[in-house]
């Protein structure tokens, strides 16, 4: 049975070629190019992929990832967003800019 860490990296790795993306390939002693997605990657390996097993197979993993990304890019609190759901906070912004300056 694949893990599903060594899942999740093996799809990323299809998927950049699909793409005709390169994959970063840092020394290992130069970690802070890769800082910023190492961040972003841990959080729904350390909120689904390790804290919601064990996983029957791949695609339980996928649709568990999958469901992961939808609630955090539309519904989830965001402290720098003013508390707001990013989806929320990008309907004002968008409504802000068409709307005309009352002055």
């Amino acid at each position: 049975m694949i893990a599903a860490a060594q899942y999740v990296s093996i799809r990323y790795s299809e998927r950049l070629m699909d793409v005709g993306a390169a994959a970063s390939a840092d020394s290992v002693t130069d970690s802070y190019d890769n800082a910023m997605a190492e961040a972003l990657n841990g959080t729904p390996k350390a909120e689904v992929i390790e804290h919601q097993g064990p996983w029957r197979d791949a695609g339980q993993v996928e649709r568990a990832v999958m469901q992961w990304v939808g609630w955090y890019n539309t519904e989830r609190l965001h402290s720098a967003l003013g508390h707001l759901p990013p989806e929320e906070f990008e309907a004002a912004y968008q409504r802000s800019m068409t709307t005309p300056n009352a002055a």
